[in-house]
């Protein structure tokens, strides 16, 4: 169907324009509100800025597609093909994607504030920056996805693969991790207070300059993570292994530390070169009550608390 065509049955009040084909159309910036292209072959279609609010896009077409600060709130676009569309700056809040193949899109600063996105597959998509506050995302596959800066306060995560995907200084206050493979993810610098990561398989993992604080970490696998300069006041780390883990600089204010401590070998690896080895405390540590790790210890973190 041509465009002219398809616009003017649209003004004239059609709407259902199911398994229509508009490959390669251009769209962009037209209003196209409660219209249902279900089926519909929309492939490479230039859709930038256009309103599509309220349609129906159920197994439509859109790999290729220019999304660019589309508005497509409250649209159903269940199962549709959107493989390495352009949506950057898209507005999709509260919207139907479950089981869409998103593989290899662009989607920077995209609003999928909550919007059900229950198995759709992320793998290789780019979402910096993104806002996926109070979505669904149940089953969803973000693997090698970049999801830096991204919000995902108040999501569903159950069950979600994040593996080799880049969170860094992600927004993940209160998420609950517990029991996940994490292993070598990067959540660098990101906002993770009071996040639950009970054994967790956090194995080279990534948490420079993250804010853990009040996060659960006990009996979480760290082997080989970087907590260098990780905010870790009064985080629950019983049963812990940190005997091969940089905490160079980290802040263990108040967390409970059951687990082996890093080695002397570790110790010197993991202290600042500006920093001078401090002298053994000369009191014996009391044996029934909670002691202070010194910085001897520790290298980094002057009041941590062992039970």
């Amino acid at each position: 169907m041509r465009v002219h065509e398809f616009l003017r049955l649209y003004e004239s009040g059609h709407r259902n324009f199911k398994g229509v084909n508009l490959n390669g159309a251009d769209l962009s910036g037209c209003i196209l509100v409660n219209v249902d292209l279900s089926g519909a072959n929309l492939a490479g279609a230039n859709l930038s800025r256009t309103f599509l609010t309220k349609g129906q896009f159920v197994e439509t077409q859109l790999q290729r597609a220019n999304l660019q600060f589309a508005k497509l709130s409250e649209s159903n676009f269940s199962r549709a093909n959107l493989t390495k569309v352009n949506g950057r700056g898209a507005f999709w809040v509260k919207s139907d994607l479950s089981h869409a193949q998103l593989s290899g899109a662009q989607l920077a600063h995209v609003n999928l504030r909550q919007s059900y996105l229950r198995c759709a597959n992320f793998c290789s998509t780019a979402l910096p920056g993104a806002n996926l506050r109070e979505a669904q995302l149940s089953g969803a596959n973000f693997a090698w996805s970049n999801l830096s800066d991204v919000r995902l306060y108040g999501a569903d995560i159950t069950a979600v693969q994040f593996k080799g995907a880049n969170l860094e200084g992600a927004r993940l206050n209160g998420l609950n991790f517990s029991k996940r493979d994490l292993d070598g993810i990067n959540f660098s610098r990101a906002h993770m207070k009071g996040v639950k990561l009970q054994q967790a398989n956090l194995t080279a993992t990534n948490f420079a300059y993250a804010q853990l604080q009040n996060a659960n970490l006990k009996q979480a696998h760290l082997v080989g993570a970087s907590l260098r300069h990780a905010q870790l006041q009064r985080a629950n780390l019983e049963n812990v292994d940190l005997s091969r883990v940089n905490i160079d600089q980290a802040d263990f204010t108040g967390a409970t530390l059951t687990g082996p401590l890093p080695s002397d070998s570790l110790r010197e690896r993991t202290r600042t070169p500006q920093r001078q080895p401090m002298a053994l405390p000369r009191s014996p540590i009391p044996q029934h009550s909670p002691a202070t790790i010194s910085n001897f210890y520790m290298g980094m973190f002057p009041s941590a608390m062992v039970r």
